[in-house]
């Protein structure tokens, strides 16, 4: 039985090492979510007011730009992705009720933690979302792997063996949301701690003055994070597990020479799954592995006669 290709070999002692969960159809969902989440931004900075398409909203040179050459360009830019993810949900939303398909609270409470504690790829995405969203978008996930496996035979053995050998994948430490802000050295730390303590906003030093690049350009964030996650430096770990929610450290030095400021913006408590908790998680997985190809919701677009604006 081998549910990763990628993640099922051997180390030299031949014990089998640990097999993770497929982060394919997660990635997709996170994209997604990713321009949903910016969309619902610009949607919130423009003005709820009632005006016309010339209204003027900027200026060049004496040229103006219009809110209607602002949305414009925005549909152009976003406009069938955004589209494509409501009719997604929509189709998602049709074939739970058709064929029957239910979709509780605590699965997708499951997914989410199991996404968290992956410390894989999909962690530099998951920080940039709305939690509305990413949970609104994990039910649809949800429902398309339960309408493609449902008719996929799994023996109970084959659950029960996974678990067993990967059931630390299951114990779910406590993470942390992190932002951070890396200085070249202890002065310049010092000097962006007062400027916080003068109430400076911890987003807007983190995209002045952190020489980290990834993270300065999201404010910081560099999402859930938890002990023992070899790609984040333990000083950053062992600082966060030491605050509280809205809390910031002192300066911090890092491995590498520089100091690190870190900011807690939540946290999510640790818990271990059982067998009977996850059971139909494992069962969805190992029956996902068994389909020949991976399907979209747009494969379903046609049994629930779909159009949109873009008539492909």
């Amino acid at each position: 039985m081998k549910l990763n290709h990628n993640n099922d070999r051997r180390p030299m002692d031949g014990r089998p090492t640990q097999r993770r969960l497929k982060t394919k159809p997660v990635l997709i969902v996170l994209g997604l979510l990713l321009l949903g989440n910016l969309l619902w931004f610009i949607a919130w900075m423009i003005p709820n007011q009632k005006t016309g398409g010339g209204e003027e909203v900027a200026s060049v040179g004496g040229e103006k730009i219009t809110r209607e050459d602002w949305m414009v360009a925005m549909e152009e830019q976003y406009g069938k992705e955004t589209l494509l993810e409501l009719v997604n949900g929509k189709v998602m939303e049709a074939a739970a009720e058709k064929y029957e398909i239910e979709v509780t609270d605590k699965e997708v409470d499951l997914e989410i933690a199991l996404i968290r504690s992956a410390q894989d790829s999909t962690n530099s995405q998951i920080h940039s979302l709305n939690d509305d969203m990413q949970r609104k978008q994990m039910r649809a996930q949800l429902i398309l792997d339960k309408v493609l496996t449902k008719d996929v035979v799994i023996e109970d053995e084959q659950i029960q063996t996974f678990y067993d050998e990967n059931q630390s994948l299951y114990n779910i430490p406590t993470t942390y949301r992190t932002s951070l802000i890396v200085l070249q050295s202890e002065s310049d730390a010092q000097e962006t701690l007062k400027e916080l303590e003068n109430g400076s906003s911890f987003d807007v030093l983190a995209r002045e003055r952190s020489v980290d690049v990834s993270s300065a350009s999201l404010g910081g964030d560099i999402g859930f994070i938890s002990e023992g996650q070899e790609n984040v430096d333990y000083s950053v770990v062992t600082a966060a597990s030491k605050l509280e929610i809205e809390q910031y450290s002192d300066p911090v030095p890092l491995s590498d020479g520089r100091y690190g400021i870190v900011y807690v913006q939540d946290i999510a408590k640790g818990r271990a799954f059982s067998y009977d908790d996850v059971k139909n998680q494992i069962k969805r997985e190992l029956a996902l592995e068994q389909l020949p190809q991976s399907v979209s919701p747009e494969a379903f677009w046609k049994e629930f006669d779909t159009e949109w604006f873009y008539g492909e």
